[in-house]
C-alpha cells in the first residue's frame, strides 16, 4: 500500500514546478543549474530528476505552466469583470507585475527571452500555448472582425511584456514609472479602448 494519499505525487510536482519557475524567472536559464533549482524547490537534486529528466525539460514545463497561468488569469478576469477586464489587466500588469519580485513576475515577460534561445521543441510548444493566450485576449476585445481582434491581442501582449521588461531594466524608479505610463497608453490603444489618463493607475 502506498504511504501517500492519492494525488500526492501530482501535488508534489506542482509545488516543485512552481519553484522551478521562480528559479528560472529570477536567474535565467543560464544563471541557475539543477542544484540551484533543487534548492529553490527545497528538494534534493535526485528528487528533482525524479520529476524532470533534464534541466531543459524542467525549463520547458515551467514556461508552459507560466503561460497557461497567464491564460487562466485572463479568462478569470473576463468572467469576473466583463468588458472592464482589459483595463484591470493592463493596470495590474504595469503595476504589480512590474514591481513585484522577479521570481513572481509573469512568465511571458521574464521567460520569453530565454525561450528564443531554446530548442525547436520548446519554441513550438511555446507558440501553441501562446496562441491560446492570444485567442483568450482576442475573445475579450470589442469589434466584429475576428482577425483584427487577434492582431490587436498579439500587439497588446507584446506591448505589455516588452514594456515591463524595459521598465524593470532601468534603475531609476521615476524613469520606470514614465515608461509604464507610456506603455499604458499604447496598451489601451491596442485594446481599442482609446487613450486613458494615468491618474489613478494601480500600482
Amino acid at each position: 500500500m502506498s504511504r501517500y494519499a492519492p494525488g500526492h505525487k501530482q501535488e508534489a510536482k506542482a509545488r516543485i514546478l512552481a519553484a522551478v519557475g521562480r528559479g528560472f524567472r529570477k536567474r535565467g536559464y543560464g544563471g541557475i543549474g539543477v542544484d540551484g533549482l533543487a534548492r529553490e524547490a527545497e528538494v534534493t537534486s535526485g528528487a528533482l530528476y525524479g520529476h524532470f529528466p533534464s534541466k531543459e525539460a524542467a525549463f520547458k514545463e515551467a514556461v508552459m505552466a507560466g503561460i497557461d497561468e497567464l491564460r487562466e488569469a485572463i479568462e478569470a478576469l473576463r468572467a469576473e469583470h466583463g468588458a472592464k477586464w482589459v483595463e484591470i489587466f493592463i493596470d495590474f500588469y504595469l503595476g504589480q507585475k512590474r514591481v513585484c519580485d522577479l521570481g513572481e513576475s509573469c512568465a511571458l515577460q521574464s521567460l520569453t527571452p530565454e525561450v528564443q534561445r531554446s530548442d525547436d521543441e520548446t519554441r513550438a510548444a511555446f507558440e501553441t500555448h501562446m496562441e491560446l493566450v492570444a485567442h483568450a485576449v482576442a475573445d475579450g476585445l470589442a469589434g466584429a472582425d475576428a482577425r483584427d481582434r487577434l492582431a490587436r491581442a498579439w500587439a497588446l501582449l507584446a506591448i505589455l511584456s516588452g514594456g515591463v521588461t524595459l521598465a524593470r531594466a532601468v534603475e531609476d524608479r521615476q524613469t520606470s514609472e514614465t515608461i509604464a505610463a507610456a506603455i499604458r497608453q499604447a496598451a489601451f490603444k491596442a485594446a481599442g479602448k482609446g487613450e486613458k489618463s494615468s491618474a489613478g493607475r494601480r500600482q
